[in-house]
C-alpha cells in the first residue's frame, strides 16, 4: 500500500514537470520555420512514427539516444540535469535522482541540481505541484531557476540536423579559425570552426544574457546588444572581480554601426561566473554574455583576440547548404558588382550600390568627391582577399569584412574594410563603409 501511495505522488509530481516540459516542446516548435519533418516515435508519445510535424528540421532528442547525451558531455552537469528531467517526465523517479545527485557531486553550487533534488525527495513524502514547489526561496529565484530548466531541456530538444548550418555566418576568412554565435532566445553559445570558409558545429554552451532580454540602446538599460562584434582581448582572471569568474573577453560594443543608430553604453563582455556559483538564470547579467567558468576555461582553447568574431542574434536560423550557398553566392555576387563598378570607373553605377544615405543629404558631398576620384583616375584595380560574410538577425542587413588591395595611376593601398549592407527595396545596399588604410607606396603604381 505504502509503494502504491508512493507511486502516485511521484507520478503527481511527474504529471506536473510533464507540464513544463510540454511547455518547453510547444515553444521549440513554434520558435521553428516552416518546413516539414517525420520524426520518429518518441518514449514520450509526443507524436507517432508516422507523423508528419510541419515545422523547420528539428531533432527530439528522446527520439535519438546519441543526440541527447553525446559521449562528450555525458558526465557534464548540464546533460545530467536535461536527462533528469526527462526521467522525471518517464516518471523514472529514481533515475532522476541518481543523475541530480551526480551532477551535484560534479558541482555543489548548481542551484538548480538542488532545487531539483529537493523536489524529487519532497514527492516521496507528498504531492508536489510543479518543479520548486518545494522550496522556500522567493518567487522570483524560482521563475529564474524554472526559466533556466526551461532551456537547458529545450537544448536537447530543439537541435539542428547535423547537415545544416546557420545563415547567421555565410563566410569565414581563413584567419577566422573559430566563430560564436549568441542563440539568445535558446540561451546557447555556439562554438564554430571554419572548414574551407563554412562553419561547423564544433560544440555549443549553456549562456546567460541581459536581465531585460536583447537589443541594448542606452547605458544601463541591461539589455545585450545584437549584431556582430569582435573581441578585442583577453583580460585573466588575476585583477578581475570575482563577478567575472575566470576571465573576460571585452566586444568591440558599440561598433561602428551601433554609433550610427545613436545606440550607447559599454563594457560588453564575455566572461565567467563568480567563484561560488556554476550558473545563472538565463537572463540575470547586465548585459554581458555569461558561461560558466568551465566552458569559459574550454573557449579560451578557441578563441584568439582580434580574429573570433562574435555573432549575437535572437535566434539561429539552420538551413541546408544548398540554401546556404546560395544566401553566401547572392551576396558574394553583389560585392563582386560594386568592385567592378569601381574598376570600370562608372560613378553612376558604382554609386547606386549605396544607400541614399550615403549620397544624399548629410552624405551628398561624400558621393560628389567620390565621383571626382574615380573620374580622375586613368585606371583602377581593386582585389578583395580575406572576406568574411554575416547577416544581421532580422536577415534584411549584411556585413562584409575583407582587406582591399587597391591601385590606380596614383596611388596604391591595403585597407581592411567593412561594409554594412540593407535591403532596400529588394536589393542591398551599403548603408554604412569604414576602412582603416595602410598605404603601400605614394609612387605611380603599375599596371
Amino acid at each position: 500500500m505504502k509503494t502504491a501511495f508512493n507511486g502516485l505522488r511521484n507520478a503527481a509530481y511527474s504529471t506536473a514537470i510533464s507540464v513544463v516540459i510540454s511547455v518547453v516542446i510547444s515553444v521549440a516548435i513554434s520558435l521553428a520555420g516552416v518546413g516539414t519533418m517525420v520524426v520518429a516515435s518518441s518514449p514520450f508519445n509526443l507524436v507517432s512514427a508516422n507523423d508528419t510535424v510541419s515545422v523547420a528540421p528539428i531533432r527530439l532528442a528522446a527520439a535519438d539516444t546519441n543526440r541527447l547525451l553525446p559521449l562528450t558531455s555525458i558526465a557534464s552537469p548540464d546533460a545530467l540535469i536535461s536527462k533528469a528531467l526527462q526521467d522525471i517526465r518517464a516518471s523514472r523517479m529514481d533515475d532522476a535522482l541518481r543523475e541530480v545527485n551526480r551532477a551535484i557531486a560534479l558541482r555543489p553550487d548548481f542551484k538548480l541540481a538542488h532545487l531539483i533534488r529537493g523536489d524529487l525527495l519532497t514527492a516521496r513524502m507528498r504531492p508536489l505541484a510543479g518543479l520548486g514547489a518545494a522550496s522556500k526561496a522567493p518567487s522570483a529565484s524560482l521563475d529564474d531557476l524554472r526559466d533556466e530548466a526551461r532551456v537547458r531541456l529545450l537544448r536537447y530538444i530543439d537541435q539542428p540536423a547535423s547537415d545544416l548550418l546557420p545563415r547567421q555566418i555565410l563566410q569565414l576568412a581563413p584567419q577566422q579559425k573559430y566563430a560564436l554565435l549568441a542563440d539568445t532566445s535558446r540561451a546557447r553559445l555556439y562554438l564554430f570552426e571554419n572548414v574551407d570558409g563554412v562553419p561547423q558545429l564544433k560544440a555549443d554552451f549553456y549562456m546567460t544574457i541581459g536581465k531585460n532580454g536583447t537589443d541594448k540602446r542606452v547605458e544601463g538599460d541591461k539589455r545585450t546588444p545584437m549584431g556582430v562584434y569582435q573581441i578585442t582581448e583577453q583580460l585573466p582572471r588575476a585583477g578581475l572581480a570575482d563577478l567575472y569568474g575566470d576571465g573576460a573577453y571585452p566586444l568591440n560594443y558599440p561598433n561602428e554601426w551601433d554609433r550610427m543608430q545613436g545606440h550607447g553604453g559599454h563594457g560588453i563582455w564575455l566572461h565567467g561566473v563568480p567563484s561560488n556559483t556554476y550558473s545563472r538564470p538565463p537572463r540575470s547579467s547586465d548585459g554581458c554574455v555569461v558561461v560558466a567558468n568551465p566552458d569559459l576555461k574550454e573557449l579560451a582553447r578557441w578563441i584568439k583576440v582580434g580574429s573570433t568574431p562574435v555573432i549575437i542574434t535572437d535566434r539561429t536560423d539552420w538551413i541546408s547548404l544548398s540554401e546556404w550557398e546560395k544566401s553566401r553566392d547572392d551576396l558574394l555576387a553583389q560585392l563582386n558588382q560594386w568592385k567592378h563598378a569601381w574598376e570600370a570607373r562608372d560613378p553612376d553605377r558604382f554609386l547606386h550600390h549605396y544607400s541614399s544615405n550615403m549620397t544624399s543629404g548629410k552624405g551628398a558631398s561624400w558621393a560628389k568627391d567620390k565621383r571626382r576620384n574615380i573620374l580622375g583616375k586613368e585606371w583602377i584595380r581593386v582585389d578583395l582577399s580575406d572576406i568574411s560574410l554575416f547577416l544581421y538577425d532580422n536577415g534584411d542587413m549584411a556585413y562584409a569584412e575583407f582587406t582591399q588591395h587597391y591601385s590606380s595611376n596614383t596611388i596604391s593601398s591595403v585597407s581592411s574594410k567593412r561594409l554594412y549592407w540593407q535591403m532596400q527595396q529588394g536589393a542591398w545596399r551599403v548603408a554604412l563603409e569604414k576602412a582603416q588604410d595602410t598605404p603601400i607606396s605614394n609612387k605611380l603604381a603599375q599596371r
